[in-house]
């Protein structure tokens, strides 16, 4: 048995995201104070997200456009223009953080591409703001690919991993999401690579694979190119 291909995600995985998102909602929270308590605000706005993600995707642009939603709901349609711009504004801001990876991230990639792995990022989100924030990580030339995807299942990661690699059975997908990131991969045939974030958006959450032998979960991606190499 031989690992040729290693997918990596992007968000949680190789720099912070989760945390900007929770840090706007609790600005959202405080926006909405004069209409709505903070957990009726959570809630519309869970809902609002989750009913929106078939029509708006993953990102910061989607994100936006259900919080100002969610503004208009607990309005009843009647949101001063004020706080419309406030969302607008957080929204920006959102586009604009700086981007750094994640402690580990950069020798960890250096060691897997020095082996001979490809490395293929496959993320969900906004075409536009994954490819800005790839290019300002200073991680782009390590990538033999780049797959920004509307949705990760099966199908999706034996797609890729036929277009970029030997196939799914040779290939490793790394990330922290275990919806998006681990059980669809491990259902085409690859390895999965669980490296948890220290918070997951509730739409991410799924139980482990009990006992498959194809997956494991690793305390930081600084164990993932020997975990790698353990498998050829």
């Amino acid at each position: 048995m031989r690992i040729t291909t290693v997918g990596l995600d992007a968000d949680d995985t190789l720099w912070h995201n989760e945390t900007i998102f929770r840090l706007t909602q609790d600005r959202l929270r405080e926006m909405m104070a004069e209409f709505a308590d903070h957990e009726t605000t959570n809630a519309k706005l869970a809902e609002v997200e989750t009913r929106n993600l078939r029509l708006y995707g993953y990102g910061v642009k989607g994100f936006t456009l259900s919080m100002i939603e969610t503004a208009m709901e607990l309005t009843k349609g009647e949101p001063p223009g004020r706080l419309i711009a406030d969302i607008l504004a957080a929204g920006r801001e959102m586009l604009s953080e700086p981007v750094e990876p994640l402690p580990g991230v950069d020798q960890a990639l250096a060691d897997l591409s020095e082996a001979g792995y490809r490395l293929v990022l496959i993320t969900k989100g906004d075409l536009l703001h994954q490819e800005q924030k790839l290019a300002a990580s200073g991680l782009g030339d390590l990538f033999a690919a780049v797959e920004i995807v509307s949705e990760k299942d099966a199908s999706t990661y034996a797609r890729v991993f036929d277009r970029y690699g030997t196939g799914a059975a040779e290939a490793v997908m790394c990330g922290n999401s275990m919806r998006s990131d681990i059980l669809p991969a491990l259902e085409a045939g690859a390895w999965g690579a669980y490296i948890p974030y220290h918070v997951t958006w509730a739409h991410e959450v799924a139980e482990p694979p009990a006992e498959h032998p194809r997956f494991a979960e690793l305390k930081s991606i600084a164990e993932l190119p020997a975990w790698v190499g353990s498998l050829t």
